[in-house]
């Protein structure tokens, strides 16, 4: 395979990258094992509203640390939030997808 993902020593985060960051990436690789609706996990998981949870990942998969983190899983997160906002922008202008 092409191109080398730098590996990080156990433990050890990216420059930039929280823990609660790293708790984030790894809950949205795997949310689906939880049982229940993902917004009651994120709730009992990092106490926080499914709105704030959702601000919180978006601005992580926009940084340089997410992606150095976890790059495969940060750029299919990217594409999905692209994919939505197409779709929402379709349906404001009335065109269908």
């Amino acid at each position: 395979m092409s191109g080398h993902v730098q590996e990080q020593p156990a433990g050890q985060l990216p420059e930039g990258l929280s823990r609660r960051d790293a708790e984030i990436l790894a809950f949205e690789r795997q949310w689906w094992k939880y049982a229940g609706a993902k917004e009651q996990a994120v709730r009992e998981l990092f106490d926080l509203s499914p709105t704030r949870y959702y601000q919180l990942l978006n601005a992580l998969i926009d940084s340089p640390a997410a992606l150095a983190h976890d790059p495969m899983l940060v750029k299919r997160l990217r594409r999905m939030r692209a994919s939505r906002q197409r779709a929402r922008s379709a349906r404001r202008l009335g065109v269908q997808p």
